[in-house]
């Protein structure tokens, strides 16, 4: 077989694999979207309890809606129509509008509102209480809230039911108008909880989608009225559509940019396509890692992973910038291993730090970055030289080159300039006006201010939960949580009054101890006895004989009903309200109440000092950030170790302390003053910079291994500078564009890059030593 058909030959096994295992792939690996994965491990009890109520909470999953642009009364209309439609999804847990739902226990429930309710706790069941209500209600009939009085009165003459409706509305009720919710700036209001977690893009979407379809049904076609959808799923959704199209676009640019770029500088059309076999096989790689790893794949550990592979694109430019004329691909690739292989190795390493992060995102990104760069530089090593066309332009007769080389090696190379740059950094990173850490995971959300704005202002108008804090009840079994929540409810009630809140929502409120039912139980009167007062109270009034017998039924079955258990009230309408406040971890129980309007949380300090701590307040945001800190102290360590192992792993290269010096000195000085840079301009460092720190890095060490290497003559020191140039304009061409991005976690990274890779460059040229080539010539 001839070389030219091995050539092909191999170059066809090489695809048909690519192809497979694309095919495979796809077919086999599932794609996350739960956005906690990029979140750091939780290690205390409330860390963990944060990670759960991020994605599971009840305040996760509120969704706000507010419908505008018609008449009060259309408003009002529209709002019982959409709310009645909602009720029927199963995306749906519960759907409020102000309006009284009926339907919020079922029928095998309604009999024990006797025992939930509270209305008898004070003044007893008896003729006088019967007497006043049924007056009221002759009263009623005669009004218009007749139409919802007259389906339930015979059952329920003292509409028991309609006051547990109001109770477990939200304790702070926004302005009631039609008989639903309305803002102060005429918006119908809505409350949403879906049943899907807030941190599920795809899921709320969904459950999103089918509101807007709803809406859509509802109104007219040539109707002016406009719905808004707010709240944390919805900014899920919204980050993760702006996340993905944003880096889609920008991948399309520079995508098109890399092409234009190596056209230009190796004028093949058949290169181009070869250049891209060894990153994609390291891409497949990684996925395959991945698959095999772990049981499913990030997406954002997909979009970063390809991104952060981008160090993969110098093997192949590096092969044939550096390919000598009359040297085969094969024997300038054998030329060039040791110097790649250590640069492999390093930026191997440096990747390290993400998998012993602790967190699944970055365990994931690791071994798809370590995997890839691995398939990607051997197959450069072994698989590429093998199918590189014999004929190629030696990079060094490129036009020009020769000038740029001779006027860098004519640069003054002072010994003093790297302490200069040392001190400089060092004033701008003690100048620098803002924190040195970001600790705050909500400053990271590119959620535009004005959708902040608008959904703070709904919530305030909605009476919402606060989504910083939550109110904690502890102890060792559910009926304990509450019986505690009842003992703590008149202090609650007490703080509201004193102004150190607007108001609060505990378990207990939805479900009374069994102790409380079952003392219910016992002040309901006897079969007899009822029937007999309800003829003294009823005996003027004009209601039918007979009328009030379901009423009579539903009490006596109350009285002999087995009090109500938070697993058979979770069966209820209402049930998975209670199931996200009432949960079991590690052997105890949860109470999760929340707060809305919190204005003093150190008034809860004394209530936490009275129960000892079983009922205490948490604040989310605190909680967050502890983790934040725990998590990054953990990950300094790692990076630490990371890079003792890199230092080992270039003086083994060199076995030259001075060589090793000269290639490590230009990286950690180039990584200083990027710090330094990214302080004076007002950033606070987040975990973002930490990942674009390190691949930077990994960058800036190729540059300075090649450079530093010595050249035989002054061509190949001018195909040393064309492959560096190359690389750092391609990973430029990628982070430049990621710097403008509108996204703060893109900006982070693009920034931080494009920052690094021209210090690292300048600075591995100035610290390099004179004089190692020939001449250019």
């Amino acid at each position: 077989m001839t070389d030219r058909l091995r050539r092909f030959a191999l170059l066809g096994a090489w695809i048909v694999t690519l192809v497979a295992v694309a095919a495979y792939t796809a077919h086999t690996l599932k794609i996350s979207t739960d956005l906690r994965s990029f979140m750091p491990p939780a290690q205390s009890a409330d860390q963990k309890l944060l990670m759960e109520q991020i994605g599971e909470g009840p305040g996760s999953r509120l969704l706000l809606l507010a419908i505008s642009g018609a008449e009060e009364s259309r408003l009002a209309e529209l709002s019982r129509a959409f709310s009645a439609e909602l009720r029927e999804d199963s995306k749906f847990t519960q759907v409020i509008n102000g309006e009284f739902d009926a339907g919020m226990l079922d029928e095998a429930l309604l009999p024990y509102r006797y025992l939930l309710t509270s209305s008898f706790d004070d003044e007893a069941l008896d003729a006088n209480l019967l007497a006043d209500e049924l007056n009221q209600r002759v009263e009623d009939l005669g009004s218009p809230a007749a139409t919802l009085l007259k389906p339930i009165l015979a059952r329920d003459p003292t509409l028991e039911i309609m006051k547990l409706a109001e109770s477990w509305s939200p304790p702070r009720q926004p302005l009631v108008r039609d008989g639903v919710w309305f803002s102060p700036e005429n918006e119908a209001l809505l409350l949403a909880q879906t049943r899907a977690p807030g941190f599920d893009p795809e899921a709320q979407g969904v459950a999103i989608d089918a509101i807007q379809s709803v809406f859509d049904s509802i109104k007219d076609d040539d109707e002016a009225a406009q719905l808004v959808i707010s709240g944390p799923g919805y900014f899920t959704v919204l980050v993760n559509a702006s996340t993905r199209g944003e880096s889609e676009w920008l991948g399309r640019i520079s995508t098109v940019g890399f092409i234009l770029l190596l056209l230009f500088a190796y004028r093949s059309v058949a290169v181009l396509g070869l250049a891209a076999l060894p990153i994609a096989s390291g891409a497949l790689a990684g996925v395959g890692a991945i698959a095999l790893v772990f049981t499913e794949m990030h997406g954002i550990t997909l979009a970063f992973g390809f991104t952060l592979l981008g160090v993969a694109q110098e093997y192949p430019i590096r092969l044939l910038s550096h390919r000598r004329a009359g040297e085969s691909a094969l024997e300038s690739v054998r030329r060039l291993w040791p110097l790649l292989l250590t640069a492999i190795a390093s930026a191997c390493i440096a990747y390290l730090a993400f998998f012993a992060s602790g967190v699944t995102g970055l365990m994931q990104l690791a071994v798809f970055t370590i995997s890839g760069l691995l398939v990607a530089g051997f197959s450069t090593r072994y698989l590429l030289p093998r199918v590189l066309p014999l004929r190629f332009r030696d990079a060094a007769d490129t036009p020009g080159l020769g000038a740029i080389w001779n006027w860098l090696e004519a640069l003054p190379r002072p010994r003093w300039l790297p302490a200069l740059l040392c001190v400089v950094a060092a004033i701008m990173l003690w100048a620098a006006p803002t924190p040195f850490w970001q600790n705050d995971l909500a400053a990271l959300t590119p959620v535009p201010q004005d959708l902040m704005q608008r959904e703070g202002r709904l919530r305030a108008a909605l009476g919402a939960p606060d989504v910083r804090y939550l109110l904690i009840v502890e102890a060792e079994d559910a009926e304990g949580v509450l019986e505690l929540s009842e003992q703590v409810a008149p202090r609650i009630d007490a703080l509201v009054q004193q102004g150190a809140l607007a108001a609060a929502e505990l378990p207990s409120r939805y479900l009374p101890s069994l102790a409380t039912q079952r003392a219910r139980q016992q002040r309901l009167p006897q079969p007899a006895e009822l029937d007999a007062m309800l003829d003294t109270a009823s005996a003027d009034l004009p209601f039918r004989a007979g009328l009030f017998a379901p009423f009579l039924a539903d009490v006596e079955t109350a009285r002999g009903l087995d009090p109500l258990t938070p697993a058979v009230f979770s069966s209820s309408p209402i049930g998975a309200r209670m199931e996200a406040m009432l949960i079991q971890r590690e052997g105890h129980w949860l109470g999760l109440g929340t707060i809305i309007g919190m204005q003093d949380p150190q008034a809860f300090e004394a209530l936490a000092l009275e129960t000892g701590g079983a009922v205490r307040l948490l604040d989310l945001k605190g909680a967050s950030e502890s983790l934040v800190i725990s998590y990054r102290e953990r990950i300094l360590q790692a990076f630490v170790i990371a890079i003792v192992l890199l230092v080992i792993t270039v003086f083994i290269a060199f076995r030259d302390v001075r060589r090793a010096w000269h290639v490590l000195a230009p990286m950690t000085l180039a990584t200083i003053l990027v710090l330094a840079v990214l302080r004076i301009s007002g950033f606070s460092l987040s975990l973002f910079h930490l990942v674009a720190l390190t691949l930077a890095a990994g960058l800036g060490l190729h540059y300075a291994l090649f450079f530093e290497r010595t050249t035989p003559d002054a061509a190949e020191a001018r195909r040393t500078l064309h492959a560096t140039l190359v690389c750092v304009i391609s990973a430029l061409l990628v982070f430049a564009l990621l710097a403008w991005s509108s996204l703060p976690v893109l900006r982070a990274i693009g920034l931080t890059v494009s920052l690094g890779v021209g210090f690292h460059f300048c600075l591995s040229i100035l610290m390099a030593r004179k004089g190692k080539s020939a001449g250019a010539g």
